[in-house]
């Protein structure tokens, strides 16, 4: 069972929420619907309990490797998917950076969602082990022209030139954290890529949920020591950012619980 912290779920702050629900509008009476089912929603703790262990099937059984974007496979939750595009939509990144490539799906996902929202964008994606039926996926997209990928350790100190080079031709540049989930590993990451995220963007450190299910026999990291563990830990000594929980509150079965940090506008 899922162990969160039960403030998250029943606190009633809906202000982040409201914002992002109401912010473009065009049918007020329907967004105070969701707003106050919302509510109602985070405060269900039957609900939300069965949602939590749920999550722990789901991560047992492999869901999130059962979905592919634009032909190419994407592992990823669903839900959080639909928040990605949301917040793709909202704070208009022209730069995407993630660490962590895999089957490709992910930066595919990230580029195309810039080119259905208008964006002029590009995309990185970085990767110890590029592996060759990835880059071949990602050669054969439609986007393919808009993604550049990097093999490289994301916290070799080499990466920094490179990342430089694009980010100083981009206005809004938004970071995920998607490879070695191991707090070390987040942490360095942190330290490194935190500094490039714009103002208004945003800073995804996925798969946080790690903290909260039991550890996976195939992998080094697990409760204690993970996504979660590192970035409480390193917003507790950088300031610059604002935890955002309205997202994943929305998305309820997300692989990202305390994931969702703004770059704050004002210091």
């Amino acid at each position: 069972m899922l162990e969160f912290e039960q403030s998250r779920w029943d606190d009633g702050s809906l202000v982040a929420v409201e914002r992002i629900i109401m912010s473009s509008s065009w049918d007020s009476e329907f967004d105070q619907f969701r707003a106050e089912f919302l509510e109602l929603q985070s405060k269900d703790k039957d609900f939300n309990l069965i949602s939590q262990t749920w999550l722990q099937g789901a991560m047992d059984n492999k869901f999130t490797y059962q979905f592919n974007w634009l032909g190419i496979p994407i592992i990823q939750m669903p839900t959080d998917i639909l928040v990605f595009q949301e917040i793709i939509w909202e704070t208009k990144p022209d730069l995407i950076i993630e660490t962590g490539v895999a089957r490709g799906g992910s930066v595919n996902f990230w580029a195309s969602m810039q080119d259905m929202c208008g964006i002029d964008g590009h995309v990185i994606g970085i990767d110890i082990d590029i592996r060759e039926h990835a880059r071949e996926a990602i050669l054969n997209s439609k986007y393919s022209n808009k993604i550049t990928l990097i093999e490289s350790d994301s916290v070799d100190e080499s990466i920094k030139g490179k990342i430089e080079k694009y980010t100083s031709t981009y206005k809004r540049v938004m970071v995920i954290l998607d490879s070695n989930h191991t707090h070390d590993h987040v942490y360095k990451e942190l330290r490194i890529y935190a500094d490039y995220v714009t103002p208004g963007c945003y800073l995804v450190v996925l798969d946080t949920m790690t903290e909260f299910i039991r550890k996976p026999l195939d992998r080094q990291w697990g409760p204690g020591d993970n996504p979660y563990t590192a970035v409480q830990e390193f917003m507790k000594n950088s300031g610059g950012f604002t935890l955002d929980e309205a997202y994943e509150k929305r998305s309820l079965l997300t692989l990202a619980p305390s994931g969702f940090w703004r770059k704050n506008t004002t210091k």
